[in-house]
């Protein structure tokens, strides 16, 4: 299984990179963890940012692989804490099938991601910084994954 981690934003600094790559680099290779970045539309003054939302929603939608798993990262979705995480993980493991999960830019992410999501998933009721995220969301995922294993890392 492959985990894509589909993101709105581009050019991001050196430390979240290397955060997101540090945890990635120790995923197992039977469970693959990518990183694809979709650019995000000129906020100028006077722009309209729903057209923008939507633009790079559709560009994230179509960066999805074909009969993947969708999860949607939204603050209003439901909150879990690692060992829920480590379940889906084996849920979606046994599936067999890849996962999607959508990251939306500064305005979140537009209604046609969420429709396609097969579920919506909260890291925090917090508003993070969408570079963060990224980080977060690969240490949680290798996480999860440490506890499926039986690895130490999680204590």
């Amino acid at each position: 299984m492959r985990i894509h981690l589909i993101a709105a934003g581009t050019r991001m600094p050196p430390w979240v990179e290397a955060g997101f790559d540090e945890y990635a680099r120790r995923m197992p290779p039977e469970l693959s963890l990518r990183l694809v970045e979709v650019p995000l539309g000129r906020r100028g003054k006077g722009a309209d940012l729903d057209r923008l939302r939507e633009k790079e929603g559709r560009k994230m939608l179509a960066a999805v692989p074909r009969d993947a798993r969708i999860v949607a990262l939204e603050v209003k979705g439901a909150a879990w804490d690692t060992p829920t995480l480590a379940r889906h993980l084996q849920s979606w493991m046994a599936e067999g099938r890849d996962l999607a999960l959508l990251v939306g830019g500064p305005e979140g992410l537009p209604d046609a991601c969420r429709a396609a999501a097969h579920g919506q998933w909260s890291l925090s009721p917090l508003t993070l910084p969408h570079p963060l995220v990224r980080v977060v969301l690969a240490e949680q995922i290798y996480r999860a994954w440490s506890i499926l294993a039986g690895h130490p890392y999680h204590r």
